[in-house]
């Protein structure tokens, strides 16, 4: 059963662009409720523990490099069916076979700078929006 709810970042990249307000819009502009959202400087340990998933592959170092560079932006967004339906906004990871209007496509400039991460799973959504927020923090 889908869930209404999912976790997002916009990446470094995005961020150091100043492209914030633009994907902000674009999300809301898509129908989704932002219902909390915070400027974040991930730590090593931090972004070591987000991609534990990936600690096996070989470009684990160069991600958590690039996920701690810069600030980032956490937010959980509200929807009807939110997980799939932002996966659809944001993209393919690789913005140039991206759809034409999505995030990626627009803000992105390669595979390893993709400007946003959405949650590929209700289950992800949960575990990733707990990461980076507290119950108190959770509207």
């Amino acid at each position: 059963m889908a869930t209404n709810r999912t976790f997002i970042m916009l990446k470094p990249d995005a961020v150091e662009k100043g492209y914030i307000g633009g994907i902000l819009e674009k999300i809301t502009a898509s129908g989704f409720k932002i219902v909390t959202l915070k400027l974040i400087q991930m730590t090593k340990a931090d972004a070591e523990t987000f991609y534990e998933v990936h600690n096996e592959r070989p470009f684990y170092e160069e991600l958590v490099e690039y996920m701690t560079r810069g600030p980032i932006v956490a937010a959980i967004l509200e929807k009807d069916n939110a997980v799939e339906d932002f996966r659809t906004l944001i993209g393919a990871t690789n913005p140039a076979e991206a759809a034409e209007g999505t995030i990626r496509k627009q803000y992105a400039a390669s595979i390893s700078e993709n400007a946003v991460h959405g949650s590929d799973s209700d289950d992800n959504a949960a575990i990733e929006s707990a990461f980076h927020f507290s119950g108190r923090e959770q509207f």
